[in-house]
């Protein structure tokens, strides 16, 4: 009770209660199903924005240990100057690849997670139909919106997903020939 107190006066004082209460009331026309699918997005933008504070601050500093380990290095033509150079790189490409296949699959899950709240919407609108006739509208409406609501949010978070997942694909790559190209020419 004392949570449930304290988490209204927050929301109250922040003056996000309009915007809370439309999020609850849009969660719960969308049924159980729009919960899983929204503990999955989270999720995904969670590890994209770990990717995105990856690039911006940490790889910059690994980049400039690698390039000053081979530059104080005197003999760079060796087989095994190049060997070492190869495991910087492979180093490099697990790095900068780390999450990307995860976040991949989470946006792939997204439309089936849709489509689950399709099924589960259109079992709810044929129970009602079994249960009460056909001719109430009115309780087949909620079970339509069951169905629909999930799918347009697996959708919507499947595309964005698969835009962010491009551009980061593309961005960890280009480092990843900046580098080789970098440590290649020395």
């Amino acid at each position: 009770m004392g949570s449930h107190i304290f988490e209204v006066h927050f929301i109250q004082a922040m003056g996000l209660e309009s915007w809370w209460y439309s999020l609850q009331h849009f969660m719960n026309q969308g049924g159980q199903v729009l919960w899983w699918l929204a503990a999955v997005v989270v999720l995904c933008w969670l590890l994209v924005i770990e990717r995105i504070l990856y690039l911006a601050f940490t790889y910059p500093k690994h980049k400039q240990q690698w390039l000053a380990k081979w530059q104080a290095r005197d003999d760079q033509t060796s087989w095994y100057a190049h060997a070492l150079r190869d495991g910087w790189l492979s180093e490099a490409r697990i790095a900068l690849n780390q999450n990307l296949n995860l976040i991949k699959v989470l946006v792939a899950i997204c439309p089936m997670l849709g489509l689950l709240g399709t099924v589960t919407g259109m079992i709810s609108v044929f129970d009602v139909m079994a249960t009460q006739g056909s001719s109430q509208p009115r309780l087949m409406a909620s079970g339509i919106s069951l169905a629909t609501l999930p799918t347009m949010a697996g959708m919507v978070a499947a595309l964005a997903g698969m835009f962010v997942h491009a551009r980061l694909s593309k961005a960890c790559h280009l480092r990843e020939l900046k580098l080789e190209k970098l440590l290649r020419s020395q």
